[in-house]
């Protein structure tokens, strides 16, 4: 697969990167209306339209720049919103909300994973349409991986700090809302540093799911 130039490989990572913060943000709502929290569908955040859930920062700029100057590929976009009194054993269920996010982003790798293999078939019979299929499958194994295994860092705001809250004491779920305000800065200071080191996770997962199917 040729090396793609900066214009190429946005327009390459922009349509899993939508798809994986969507659909990540969406599987948060849809657990909780699972477990009898409809804040989520009344505010409209159910929906697959990627304008409803994006943050400009973090869905685009951040990215996009990660993208193109390499290293780990993160982003956000706008919560969506969980009443925790709303949920009908609250614990429990705010920790199977925050699970849904990454297992979500893990569904998807599987799923451009086989997008991948179709586009490795397809280049010699369509190489115009395997060719960016092929690098757009692989580009959405690497992006669903990182946010996935990236979010469940157990670090407030991360859906990681509320499986955990989830499993331990009261107390601690309630150091972590004491330590959320702070928590991105927190994140960007490890990950700069090079404290969190995620890419051994990272490597190894994808390398497991592109192997699955055809690398």
């Amino acid at each position: 697969m040729q090396e793609l130039n900066v214009v190429q490989l946005l327009v390459v990572l922009a349509p899993p990167l939508l798809l994986a913060i969507t659909l990540h943000e969406v599987a948060h709502g849809w657990v909780a209306l699972r477990c009898g929290d409809t804040t989520a569908k009344a505010q409209g955040r159910l929906s697959l339209n990627p304008l409803r859930h994006i943050d400009p920062v973090g869905t685009v700029l951040v990215p996009g720049l990660l993208a193109v100057f390499g290293g780990f590929i993160f982003g956000w976009a706008k919560p969506v919103p969980v009443n925790f009194h709303r949920l009908r054993q609250p614990k429990r269920d705010m920790a199977l909300v925050a699970l849904a996010g990454p297992g979500a982003n893990l569904v998807m790798a599987l799923g451009w994973g086989l997008a991948a293999l179709l586009g490795h078939e397809a280049r010699t019979v369509l190489p115009w349409l395997g060719e960016p299929l092929m690098a757009m499958g692989v580009a959405g194994v690497d992006v669903n991986v990182m946010l996935g295994v990236l979010n469940l860092v157990p670090i407030p705001p991360l859906d990681g700090s509320r499986v955990l809250a989830g499993a331990l004491p009261d107390r601690f779920g309630l150091a972590m809302a004491r330590l959320e305000p702070y928590g991105l800065i927190i994140l960007v200071l490890l990950l700069v540093s090079g404290i969190l080191n995620l890419m051994p996770i990272v490597t190894t997962i994808r390398h497991f799911i592109l192997t699955l199917f055809f690398f």
